[in-house]
């Protein structure tokens, strides 16, 4: 394999872990996973609770990195490691969500903890149209996400679409997932393996075999 980090992003209900864990097992690849449950702060925010929004983004920021000053032990061996987001996404989501005078602070300290981030060999985008999250956030049904509006999620979806429109730091491989069923159909997982496999240089987009 000649990616050793694998980053999978993509906005909230696309499917990142279960796209994580299922490389994970086919490469025998260590996983590094978001956090999210062990957030304190995030039921708060999500209730809309004063101050919440930068409580939460803090603690996502600081826990993310810590998983990757841990990932950099790891990068001395030779196992790889496959990661459901991608370090910028802190930043991403402070300026969706975070007041002018909060970002003053969160910039500061985001720029002294980006420097010692790893970056992926390879980022893994996976994409689809708002619909399709909302749909899937109701399916996984997490408590928490269903008070998340769909005015939001497409802000979201907006911004990673910008994100990674303009992306250019590593190979990139953007991923059409509307039809695709990475938990329920294992040949999904490896045709996408298949074009990991097959990635070079720049930026590639692949529509999965059910899209066609």
């Amino acid at each position: 394999m000649k990616f050793q980090y694998l980053a999978v992003e993509g906005p909230i209900g696309v499917g990142k872990t279960a796209v994580v864990e299922r490389l994970a097992q086919r490469l025998e690849a260590h996983t590094i996973l978001e956090e999210w449950s062990q957030n304190p702060f995030l039921k708060s925010f999500y209730d809309g609770g004063a101050g919440a929004a930068f409580q939460v983004e803090l603690f996502f920021l600081l826990s993310r990195y810590r998983q990757q000053q841990e990932l950099l032990q790891r990068r001395l061996f030779a196992q790889p490691s496959i990661c459901d987001y991608v370090f910028e996404k802190s930043k991403l989501f402070a300026y969706l969500n975070l007041e002018d005078s909060e970002l003053i602070i969160y910039d500061k300290l985001y720029a002294l903890l980006a420097e010692a981030a790893p970056r992926p060999d390879l980022v893994i985008y996976l994409q689809a149209p708002t619909e399709v999250l909302v749909r899937r956030i109701r399916q996984r049904g997490r408590p928490e996400e269903t008070r998340l509006s769909e005015e939001y999620l497409a802000e979201v979806n907006r911004a990673y679409n910008h994100y990674f429109f303009h992306y250019s730091q590593t190979p990139l491989l953007v991923v059409n997932t509307a039809e695709v069923d990475f938990v329920k159909r294992p040949e999904d997982v490896d045709d996408l393996l298949k074009q990991i496999r097959q990635m070079g240089k720049g930026t590639q987009y692949y529509v999965p075999m059910a899209n066609k």
